[in-house]
Parts: C-alpha cells; structure tokens; sequence
C-alpha cells in the first residue's frame, strides 16, 4: 500500500522554474516505478515523466524532453520533477502516481496509487 502527497506547485512566469516533491509512505515504494502527469481545464491526462524503482531508467514526453528532469531519493521516500524553461501550455494539475510494473510506462491505467495533485500556473 502507497498514499502519495504531492507539493510545490504555484505561479511561476514563462521561462521560469519549479519542483514537485512527491513524498510516499508505505512498505511498497522501493519496488515501484513511479510517474507524473498533468490534466488541464478541458482536456485529457497527460503523461510527463516516468522514472524506475532504482532511479536509472527514466523517460518523458516530447513536450517536456529537455525541460524537465524527473528523479528519486528512496531513502526519502520522495519523488522530484525539476522542471525548467516553463511555458504557458504546461499549465495543468501535475498527479504523480505509482506502479508495480517491472517497467516503467506512459499508461494511466497501469498506475495503482495516484496523490491529489498540485496547480502549476505558467503566466506569459
């Protein structure tokens, strides 16, 4: 069992900074590959990055590649998403999630824990 609490989102200007803590608890994180996506007003679940249980393996969307750097501290139980250069489009609620798949993977579906979600505002 994993319950999952994001934090840091806010207003940032275009061009900006910040970064998402994602703080897990629960015996099962260690094993876990671990996402974050985000869902604007009116659209449809994003995917953004996804990073493996070990933290060597990571992959991201094209909108981000470059921009934003997802990593783990398991010994803290925690979950970053660094995200640099920000633009208006990625304004969005930002969800990070947790899988027990071997790999990890772009599919909602295949995340079992999910967090509340925090605003991420980008002004131009």
């Amino acid at each position: 069992q994993v319950q999952l609490i994001e934090s840091g989102g806010g207003l940032v200007q275009a061009g900006g900074s910040l970064r998402l803590s994602c703080a897990a608890s629960g015996r099962t994180f260690r094993s876990d590959s671990m996402g974050w996506f985000r869902q604007a007003p009116g659209k449809e679940r994003e995917f953004v990055a996804a990073i493996n249980w070990n933290g060597r393996n990571t992959y991201y969307a094209d909108s981000v590649k470059g921009r934003f750097t997802i990593t783990r501290d398991n010994a803290k139980n925690t979950v970053y998403l660094q995200m640099n250069s920000l633009k208006p489009e990625d304004t969005a609620v930002y969800c990070c999630a947790a899988t027990s798949e071997m790999s990890i993977t772009t599919t909602p579906g295949q995340y079992d824990y999910w967090g509340q979600g925090t605003q991420v505002t980008v002004s131009s």
